[in-house]
């Protein structure tokens, strides 16, 4: 008996580590997913530079439109800079802020990189809208566009991030339940973004990381510092 139940102990064991196991594995090819062919680490002499974030804070009324708050975009703007300021360790000691006029003069270059981020999103995720020619690959560019800022701030890459988040009001919120008690779902505010690092010296996209859920608050400071580490998970570090 003490055999008979050390085997099925064993077996129990055994496939509990297979789980962890295969688990481990598609986790490491998820991040690998997240980086260019080739690319694993920045150089330790490497500059980045960071450009202002492109955000915008919505409320959704009780019909579910979403409406542009200023106050609260300015408010999480000052938040994610500061959560984006405190990850020194992460991003590395030689780091250029662009402030927000200046990268108004690369309107053109950020308007490409959100063109490029966008297919990124919506093309690298897998399943049918996957592209044949690239695969699960990370195989994308911005060209010569990228010279004028590594021109401009002698930078050897360059961090961009976008954000849009939605926050249900309180008659939403009223709506939402009303709705529920008649067995209807309905959906209250998201957080979508990514962040993305272009090499400037190839315009390649070397990481690019995302994130659509429906939590998280830009709103004030403390759950800025959460949106901002789950948008850089696995942000690149130094060889």
């Amino acid at each position: 008996m003490p055999f008979i139940a050390l085997s099925r102990f064993a077996r129990a064991l055994l496939l509990v580590l297979a789980f962890l196991l295969a688990a481990a594995a598609a986790q490491a090819q998820d991040r690998k997913k997240n980086f260019a062919p080739g690319f694993t680490a920045r150089t330790a002499d490497s500059r980045l530079l960071v450009l202002p974030a492109d955000i915008e804070l919505y409320s959704m009324s009780a019909g579910g439109v979403i409406e542009p708050r200023a106050d609260w975009t300015e408010a999480a703007q000052k938040h994610f800079g500061a959560a984006l300021a405190s990850q020194g360790k992460l991003l590395g000691g030689k780091v250029t802020r662009m402030a927000l006029p200046e990268a108004e003069e690369f309107s053109d270059v950020v308007t490409l990189h959100r063109a490029v981020a966008d297919a990124i999103g919506l093309h690298h995720r897998g399943g049918l809208m996957e592209l044949a020619t690239k695969g699960d690959r990370l195989d994308w560019s911005l060209g010569d566009a990228v010279q004028p800022l590594r021109e401009r701030t002698g930078a050897d890459y360059a961090l961009f991030t976008w954000i849009r988040d939605s926050y249900a009001s309180s008659e939403r919120k009223i709506a939402m339940a009303a709705l529920a008690l008649l067995g209807a779902i309905s959906l209250g505010g998201e957080q979508e973004g990514y962040a993305s690092l272009v090499d400037l010296r190839t315009g390649r996209v070397v990481w690019f990381n995302q994130l659509s859920r429906m939590s998280g608050d830009l709103r004030d400071a403390e759950p800025a510092v959460e949106t901002v580490q789950t948008l850089l998970k696995g942000f690149p570090g130094f060889q």
